[in-house]
């Protein structure tokens, strides 16, 4: 199962992989919880609980604001722990003073549980995922790669004919285009994008038609 919201101003996209196995509990992650408002806290927890899903981490493909709202509520409600790459700790340090600046109110302070790192393989039930260090639009930006099931949960890396900002602080254009080119186009042209907003791409797609990198 992957399912995805949008949650925030920011419309920001939200995963939830959970096993398919038919073994129960059910395991399940979410990746970048965006969820800002209590309303929207509450419709990812009912997913969670209406579905018998067990969850069983938070993995974050970067740490900024929009990518990490829900953090502090999944953590109190499952008891379960947020991982990320190293690299990102400067930006969710500075996060209360982003949330300040965009004049959003309620965010919730929270510690990281561990940290990941290129080449770790995650797992949800039987569900296999490599990371894959890809850094521009923020210092530890990672990607989840499922090769299994021919997808990718890139993050704001890339974009259906386009690609992640770079004017924010810790952001760096050639990095991006260098992650985009070594480690997002060498994936089968066939393996689904789902970016951290926007709709779903391909990497055959992007690497024909994104007017930034092209393959």
């Amino acid at each position: 199962m992957l399912q995805s919201f949008t949650f925030s101003p920011f419309a920001e996209n939200t995963y939830v992989i959970a096993d398919e196995t038919g073994v129960t509990p059910r395991e399940a992650v979410v990746i970048d919880p965006g969820c800002y408002d209590q309303a929207e806290k509450e419709a990812l927890g009912a997913f969670l609980d209406s579905n018998n899903l067990t969850l069983k981490a938070v993995w974050l493909t970067h740490a900024h604001l929009d990518h990490v709202f829900g953090c502090a509520y999944l953590k109190r409600r499952y008891g379960v722990s947020v991982f990320m790459h190293a690299n990102e700790q400067v930006i969710l340090n500075d996060t209360p003073n982003r949330a300040a600046m965009y004049g959003l109110r309620g965010f919730e302070p929270f510690e990281i549980d561990g940290y990941i790192q290129e080449g770790d393989t995650l797992t949800v039930g039987s569900r296999a995922f490599e990371v894959r260090f890809v850094p521009g639009h923020a210092p530890g930006h990672v990607a989840f790669v499922n090769h299994a099931d021919w997808y990718v949960i890139g993050g704001d890396v890339l974009f259906r004919e386009s690609v992640g900002r770079t004017d924010f602080p810790y952001c760096n254009a050639a990095d991006l285009k260098r992650s985009i080119t070594g480690q997002l186009y060498t994936l089968p042209d066939d393996y689904t994008v789902y970016p951290g907003h926007m709709d779903p791409t391909t990497i055959g797609h992007e690497k024909k038609h994104n007017p930034y990198v092209r393959g």
